[in-house]
C-alpha cells in the first residue's frame, strides 16, 4: 500500500490549565460543625447539625470554612452545600454515609445546585459503605448484585468556580464524582478506592461540562475511571467541552479513560495525557452512541493495561476502542472525527479498534507512536467484539482479533506504530492490521508481523 497524503484537518484547540490560589490575604470565618450539635461518633446521624453549620456558612461566603474536624466519623444523609463556602474535611475526618433510604432528599450524599464560588477540600474521607448496599455477591459473574436504592456520593449541579482538593472517596455503591452542568471546574489530587466488584462505582464523571481540569488523582473503581459524557437530561444542560484530565492513575473492571456512551450533545475540546491506566476492560474509549457529535479529542502520553474481565462488564479487553454504532434502529447518531492519540503504549488482550458504521462513519483519526503488545492471560472467552450497548447488531460480535481493526472510517493514518505479540497467542489473534470499508488509509512507519507468521499476513487492507 502507498503512503497516501492527504490533508488531515485537525485543529485541537490548546486548553486552558486552570490556576486556582488559595486566599490568604485575610482570616475567614470557621463554622465547627461540632459547634452546631454534630456528635461525630460514627452513630448518630449528624446530617442537621452539619446542614446548619453549611447554611450559615453560605450567609457569610467569601470561602467561610465549614469545618468537619479530625478524629470523629460523621454518619449523614443528603447534604446541600452553597455558594461561596470551603467545605473542608480536616485530617482524618470521615463522613460515613447512612444506609437509611430515609436520610437522604434525593439521590445523592453530597450535592450542590448552582453553587458559585464552592471548594471541598481536606485530607479526610468520605466512605459510601458499598457492600451495605448490596444484596449478593454473583460468584459465577464474578461481581456484586445491588439493592434497589444506592446513593451516588457526589451529584454537583450546574456549579461555577467548582474546585475538589485532596479529599478521598471509598466504598461508593453509585458513581463516586458526578459533575453536572457544571462549568470552571478544578479536581486536584482526589482518591478514589472502591471496590472493583462493584458495578457502576465510577470515579470521575464530567457530565454536560465545560472548562474542567482533571489532575493528580488516583482513581480505583469497578466501573469507568475517569468519563466524560453527555446524559439524556429534561434540562438543558449543554454540550460537555475543554476537558483536560492529565496526570492522573486509574485501575478499573471498565474503561479507564472514557467518551460515552451517553452522547446526545456535543463533546469536543477534550485532551487526555500523562495517565497511567494500571488495569482496565478498554484502556482508551469512545463510545459514541447518541446524536451528539464528538471531536477535537486528544489522547497522550498514555500507558495501559487492557483484560478480560467477567461477561457482566463492558468491555472485553481491547486495547483501545473507538465506535460509532446506534443505540436503538430509532437512533439518529452523531458522528465522530479529528481524534489523535499520540505516545501511547499498552498491553491487551484484545486490539487496537476504530469502529464506525454505515449510519456513523468514523473520520480524521491519527494514530502516532501508539505501540500495542498483544497476549492472553485470563480465563474467559475471546474470538470477539464488544458492541453494547445497542440493539442494531450483535452486542457481543464474533470477530478474529487482530492488532489494529479499521471499518467504516475515512482519513485515518498509523503512523510509526507497532504491533507485538505476547507469548500465549491463540489462533483467533491474527493481522497485525486489518481493514474494511475504509478510505483514505495512510500507514508510515508500520512495525508488525502477523500473530502466525505462516499463515496471517501483516497488514491486511482493501485492494491487496
Amino acid at each position: 500500500m502507498g503512503n497516501t497524503k492527504y490533508p488531515m484537518m485537525f485543529s485541537f484547540i490548546l486548553l486552558p490549565i486552570f490556576a486556582f490560589g488559595r486566599n490568604s490575604q485575610y482570616t475567614v470565618p470557621v463554622f465547627n460543625v461540632l459547634h452546631f450539635g454534630a456528635v461525630g461518633d460514627g452513630k448518630t446521624l449528624d446530617t442537621a447539625p452539619i446542614q446548619k453549620a453549611i447554611d450559615q456558612a453560605a450567609k457569610t461566603g467569601n470561602g467561610a470554612e465549614v469545618l468537619v474536624p479530625a478524629g470523629h466519623q460523621y454518619v449523614i444523609g443528603t447534604l446541600e452545600l452553597k455558594s461561596g463556602i470551603n467545605f473542608h474535611l480536616q485530617g482524618d475526618a470521615e463522613l460515613l454515609v447512612s444506609i437509611n433510604r430515609e436520610d437522604y432528599s434525593g439521590d445523592g450524599v453530597i450535592t450542590a445546585d448552582g453553587a458559585k464560588d464552592l471548594t471541598i477540600s481536606g485530607s479526610g474521607s468520605i466512605n459510601g459503605r458499598a457492600l451495605e448496599f448490596m444484596s449478593y455477591y454473583d460468584k459465577p459473574n464474578e461481581w456484586w448484585i445491588f439493592k434497589e436504592w444506592r446513593p451516588k456520593l457526589f451529584i454537583l449541579t450546574k456549579c461555577t468556580d467548582l474546585k475538589v482538593l485532596h479529599i478521598a472517596i471509598k466504598n461508593a455503591p453509585q458513581w463516586s464524582v458526578h459533575l453536572l452542568g457544571c462549568e470552571n471546574v478544578l479536581v486536584d489530587s482526589v482518591t478514589v478506592d472502591n471496590n472493583m466488584e462493584v458495578p457502576n462505582c465510577d470515579g470521575i464523571n464530567a457530565d454536560h461540562c465545560r472548562n474542567v481540569e482533571v489532575r493528580n488523582c488516583e482513581v480505583k473503581c469497578g466501573d469507568d475511571g475517569i468519563v466524560v459524557k453527555a446524559t439524556p437530561e429534561k434540562e438543558g444542560y449543554g454540550p460537555s467541552a475543554n476537558i483536560h484530565v492529565h496526570d492522573c492513575v486509574l485501575e478499573t473492571h471498565d474503561s479507564g479513560l472514557k467518551i460515552g456512551t451517553e452522547t446526545t450533545q456535543d463533546i469536543y475540546n477534550v485532551t487526555f495525557e500523562r495517565c497511567t491506566i494500571k488495569t482496565s476492560c478498554r484502556g482508551l474509549n469512545i463510545q459514541l452512541r447518541d446524536a451528539g457529535d464528538v471531536y477535537n479529542i486528544v489522547f497522550k502520553d498514555i500507558t495501559f493495561t487492557s483484560q478480560y474481565y467477567s461477561a457482566p462488564w463492558w468491555g472485553r479487553g481491547e486495547a483501545i476502542s473507538f465506535t460509532a454504532i446506534p443505540r436503538t434502529p430509532d437512533t439518529k447518531i452523531g458522528t465522530m472525527h479529528n481524534v489523535l492519540v499520540k505516545n501511547v503504549t499498552g498491553t491487551a488482550e484484545n486490539s487496537v479498534r476504530i469502529n464506525g458504521t454505515k449510519e456513523s462513519r468514523i473520520s480524521n483519526v491519527r494514530f502516532d507512536n501508539v505501540h500495542v503488545t498483544l497476549n492472553r492471560w485470563t480465563k474467559y472467552p475471546g474470538n470477539l467484539f464488544d458492541n453494547r450497548p445497542t440493539t442494531v447488531c450483535k452486542e457481543i460480535e464474533p470477530h478474529d482479533n487482530p492488532g489494529f481493526y479499521i471499518r467504516f472510517s475515512d482519513r485515518v493514518m498509523l503512523k510509526d506504530c507497532s504491533v507485538s505479540w505476547g507469548k500465549n497467542i491463540p489462533d483467533y489473534f491474527t493481522n497485525a492490521m486489518q481493514a474494511h470499508d475504509v478510505t483514505d488509509l495512510t500507514i508510515e512507519g508500520f512495525k508488525g508481523a502477523g500473530a502466525h507468521p505462516g499463515r496471517d499476513k501483516s497488514i491486511v487492507v482493501p485492494g491487496e
